[in-house]
């Protein structure tokens, strides 16, 4: 069985600030369960262009407010209690809220390593 907290990873190289937020990588590829299990933070007022060339992603919303955008210009606000899939490595806009945090559980598979970083600066999309 394993049991962590968000404690425990703050305290590791898996707890992550990924530039518009932090990232506590509670389950990762050593653990061997096939995926991973994030608490995720996006920062307030914050604009993250994304893609996940190598992992699919959902996302549970547990707190705030935000929304995701993807490539066509179709925006899906995201609030407590909704859940959103990157089934096919969709390239997407991840937005917090103008004053609230978005608050995100995140599950990745095949799972994150559990040390990497976006690279936001990158016109392509920041990608693992």
């Amino acid at each position: 069985m394993i049991v962590r907290s968000l404690h425990d990873v703050e305290a590791t190289e898996h707890f992550v600030d990924w530039g518009n937020g932090t990232s506590h990588r509670l389950l990762t590829t050593r653990d061997g369960m096939g995926f991973s299990i994030c608490h995720t933070v996006v920062r307030a007022n914050t604009v993250s262009l994304l893609q996940y060339r190598n992992h699919l992603e959902a996302c549970y919303c547990i707190a705030g407010e935000g929304e995701v955008e993807d490539m066509n210009g179709n925006v899906f606000p995201i609030q407590q209690g909704d859940m959103y899939a990157l089934d096919k490595h969709d390239k997407h806009l991840l937005r917090a809220g103008r004053h609230k945090d978005l608050i995100l559980v995140s599950i990745f598979n095949p799972p994150l390593n559990g040390t990497e970083r976006h690279k936001l600066n990158d016109p392509a999309g920041s990608a693992y």
